[in-house]
């Protein structure tokens, strides 16, 4: 079935005309199967430009097997769309409502999955993330600016809770980032643990200080592994 779109009386015309040739039926025999009267009054009027009531357009759509549409746009008909992802080669992550602070903490519960985001299987093996393992989830606040913004979304690893220690003296790149429960409240922050009973929390932004964290109230969410940027333009 095709779709009949409103436009003007003088467009909405052209394309019943169109469509009655088409269908190889006068414009009577559209009358007829419309409104149950052998007339071409319907398509005189169109032609004329004045603009038919929505329950005259509708009976005219169905007689020519158009469907009548009112609503947000469509894709074209006939246009071709891409293919649905292969479940082989992508895996669907579960992003959820909830939200982590870069900044003083979020307060989340179980909060639902609201959408899911595709990745090439062969990339997240690359990175080392087990499909399962994933979740995603945004982030708010300014505190690891301007490496994760606030409204970026990131991929956490559940998988990879553990910090390792690494020794003042050893060669050493940047800290990792982890998604955290810091006392109850959800943060993402990146981790220095300079000894076993010391965890530092960091963050990219240099208006924010480091922070000691506590073993007794941090719970470790997982790695972030991946961030995708907002456009601010």
């Amino acid at each position: 079935m095709q779709i009949c779109t409103v436009q003007k009386a003088q467009d909405i015309y052209e394309r019943l005309e169109n469509r009655r040739k088409q269908l190889g039926l006068s414009q009577a025999e559209v009358g007829l199967r419309a409104f149950g009267k052998a007339d071409n009054s319907a398509f005189q009027a169109l032609r004329r430009g004045s603009s038919p009531s929505v329950e005259k357009l509708i009976e005219l759509c169905r007689a020519l097997d158009w469907e009548f549409y009112f609503g947000p746009p469509r894709d074209p008909v006939g246009e071709p769309q891409p293919p649905a992802a292969d479940p082989e080669e992508f895996a669907n992550i579960p992003v959820h409502a909830a939200s982590l602070a870069a900044g003083a903490g979020a307060e989340n519960g179980a909060e639902p999955i609201i959408d899911y985001l595709s990745f090439r299987r062969d990339w997240l093996r690359r990175i080392g993330v087990v499909p399962s393992n994933a979740v995603m989830a945004r982030v708010e606040g300014d505190s690891m600016e301007p490496t994760i913004w606030a409204g970026d979304m990131v991929l956490i690893d559940r998988a990879k809770k553990e910090v390792p220690v690494r020794k003042g003296n050893a060669k050493k790149g940047r800290s990792p980032v982890y998604a955290i429960l810091d006392d109850g409240h959800a943060r993402v922050k990146r981790i220095e643990r300079p000894a076993e009973d010391q965890i530092l929390l960091l963050s990219d932004n240099p208006d924010y200080s480091p922070e000691f964290a506590k073993n007794e109230t941090l719970s470790i969410i997982g790695k972030v592994m991946w961030w995708g940027h907002t456009n601010r333009d």
